[in-house]
């Protein structure tokens, strides 16, 4: 989950740098001829803008992708501990039988289930239908509280995930041709992107710390009535 969070980061990371770099023309165009001769080339202001608009889909990507890894894990965890349904807290029990009522669940799920009490809960898990353009800040609160770890960010550091909302909308908007890309990479800097960037990067960050206490910590069982406590 962390290492792959790491890679996809600085694989955005190393996008943006680049275009700052070609917005402060420290970075251009070398074209080469037919006589192997080559020249520099300015970039258009459009191109640029198109390539600031697809860093959105970049950072949306990231921010889905790390989510998913995130849900995948809880999972993963409570498989490979070969936790029983009865033992889990009752926000992941609804999530369990809400997975088993999805209207697209494969119709052989049920040939899946050996130990009904242990099996059931991953039997109806789909890492691919978790999420569909949907995401951001709230979105991750809601999914904090349905399964039981912390939301909770440095908000001088990571804005509380305040971009993630324009991240969505821009993405929204550019999957749907509501707003071309130009249009879109016109309305922020190299600069303010990269800002952007960091801040997601870092709130992310902080979520997945939340998830790696969740899981040492074992918050995922039920602790009422005394259980596990």
């Amino acid at each position: 989950m962390v290492q792959d969070f790491t890679y996809r980061a600085n694989e955005v990371s190393k996008y943006f740098i680049f275009l700052k770099s070609l917005e402060q023309n420290t970075t251009k165009l070398s074209i080469g001829d037919k006589v192997d001769q080559s020249r520099i080339k300015e970039i258009d202001p459009e191109l640029l803008n198109t390539l600031k608009a697809s860093g959105f889909l970049l950072l949306y990507n990231l921010v889905e992708a790390s989510m998913s890894n995130v849900i995948e894990a809880i999972f993963d965890k409570l498989k490979s501990e070969g936790i029983s349904y009865d033992e889990i807290r009752p926000e992941l029990k609804k999530i369990v039988i809400k997975n088993l009522k999805r209207p697209n669940i494969s119709d052989d799920v049920y040939l899946k289930i050996a130990v009904i009490s242990v099996d059931i809960i991953n039997a109806g898990f789909s890492k691919k239908n978790l999420f569909s353009g949907n995401l951001d800040a709230k979105k991750i609160r809601d999914i904090a509280d349905d399964y039981g770890f912390s939301h909770l960010t440095d908000p001088l550091k990571t804005g509380n995930g305040s971009d993630l909302l324009t991240i969505k909308d821009i993405r929204t908007n550019l999957a749907h041709g509501i707003k071309s890309f130009a249009e879109v990479g016109r309305d922020k800097t190299a600069d303010e992107l990269l800002e952007m960037k960091n801040k997601v990067i870092r709130y992310l960050k902080q979520i997945l710390q939340n998830i790696e206490i969740y899981l040492d910590n074992k918050e995922y069982l039920d602790t009422s009535a005394g259980k596990y406590s």
